[in-house]
């Protein structure tokens, strides 16, 4: 069986020394995923076991796990360093954009001076004394150095140009093209892990035994009509984590979970948020001020592609020259097509996030919703509450309930157990069994 990431995270953060409802809570995983793989961790790293008296089990693992994994497969030793290449990797295609943005403008520059020195030394070969040797370079001269941008202390370099309107930003300039073109990925990728170890922790809090608008806040859809009055979308949550559902004498449903309740840890409350709130998209991380660069750099780019194609109209000329303008202007089209690319893709990424966020906004809104309703705490809520309470509970593991242990021999086991052993046998005696 493959090894889930996840668990083995979890297991780290609880102290190698857990529950099948610890990692289930901790990864927010569904209890049956969370049993197999700890299972299949214990296995190939050599875990041990702990029974106790009541027949729950807890799994002790060596810290060292990882590495005893890694020498067993080499694969996993594979995934790490791909994972290390891979970030070098992604690097460079950040950073390539922004070169190929540079490049670009460089290109088109140089051939528009070389047209535009060719096109004024034919005039004045036909007579022509006029000015138009001088060439406007935007970006070069007058003392500017344009390729300041690739130096390592850029931020510093670019402090004068943001102090008017300072933001921070970790990021370089080549980085922040690609994060004006494409974003910086998706705030939420981990929503669904964030609301299932949220809910998980909700009932553990409430020592397993919930009710329903308990957990609503945590959720969406949560149906209408026949579907939200009979709690019909808690059926995820107890498929989940095993829970099953009790009727109050007065007909009210609450949730209990049982292999939630029982841990390889002391129980300590954590804090949740009152509802799921999930990040606004934004269009950039990077600064105002990279930002207005990265624009502005891009309409120097189209401009600039455009005044070429005009140049390069005049086919003639192109071909009389020859060598570094017959280059350009088979890759014009090319020169065109990023150019319009680099100012559209923004664009319409822009209004896409705009539509976006405001479903998000509403999903936020629905779920603030909920978690006030549960605040207010009507009457027939808190009869709810208080009948899940007689459902709630907390079993810790500790040495002195296990019955076994995988981690020594049975005969010392015994002589360890020797005292409990006799009690139980007198106990056992006296009550007549």
């Amino acid at each position: 069986m493959e090894l889930n990431p996840a668990i083995m995270k979890a297991v780290e953060r609880l102290d190698f020394r857990v529950t099948v409802g610890d990692v289930a809570a901790q990864a927010g995983l569904d209890i049956r995923v969370a049993e197999q793989g700890v299972l299949a961790l214990a296995s190939e790293t050599g875990g041990h076991l702990q029974v106790a008296e009541s027949g729950e089990i807890a799994y002790l693992f060596p810290q060292n796990f990882r590495r005893i994994l890694q020498s067993k497969y080499f694969r996993l030793q594979l995934q790490e360093w791909w994972s290390k290449i891979w970030k070098i990797l992604f690097y460079i295609i950040r950073i390539s954009f922004g070169i190929q943005l540079i490049a670009s403008i460089a290109i088109i520059m140089i051939a528009i001076t070389i047209l535009v020195i060719a096109m004024s030394a034919s005039r004045e070969g036909d007579g022509d004394s006029g000015d138009g040797g001088m060439v406007f370079m935007p970006g070069f001269g007058h003392g500017t150095n344009f390729f300041w941008i690739f130096y390592p202390d850029y931020n510093e370099r670019a402090y004068e140009r943001r102090r008017s309107n300072p933001e921070p930003s970790s990021m370089n300039f080549l980085e922040a093209v690609y994060s004006f073109l494409f974003g910086d990925g998706n705030p939420n990728t981990d929503l669904d892990e964030r609301r299932w170890r949220t809910i998980a922790t909700v009932i553990r809090n409430n020592r397993g035994a919930v009710v329903a608008e308990q957990i609503a806040p945590y959720l969406d859809n949560l149906g209408q009509g026949f579907e939200r009055e009979y709690e019909e979308y808690m059926l995820p949550v107890l498929s989940r984590f095993n829970g099953r559902p009790e009727v109050s004498p007065e007909g009210q449903i609450i949730y209990h979970f049982p292999e939630l309740q029982v841990s390889a840890n002391d129980f300590r409350a954590r804090s949740v948020p009152a509802y799921l709130k999930e990040s606004l998209w934004k269009f950039s991380a990077a600064s105002s001020g990279q930002i207005m660069l990265a624009i502005g750099l891009g309409v120097l780019n189209f401009v600039g592609a455009l005044v070429l194609g005009s140049l390069l109209g005049d086919g003639a000329i192109a071909a009389d020259i020859g060598g570094f303008i017959a280059f350009v202007n088979a890759i014009y089209g090319i020169l065109l097509a990023y150019g319009t690319g680099y100012l559209t893709i923004p664009l319409f990424r822009y209004f896409w996030l705009k539509g976006r966020n405001r479903q998000i906004e509403e999903r936020n809104q629905q779920r603030q919703a909920q978690a006030e309703f549960l605040n207010q705490g009507s009457p027939e809520l808190q009869h709810k509450l208080t009948f899940a309470r007689e459902f709630a509970g907390e079993q810790v593991l500790t040495e002195a309930d296990l019955a076994y242990t995988t981690e020594r021999e049975l005969t010392e086991q015994e002589l360890l157990q020797a005292d409990k052993i006799d009690a139980e046998w007198r106990r056992r005696l006296e009550s007549g069994y």
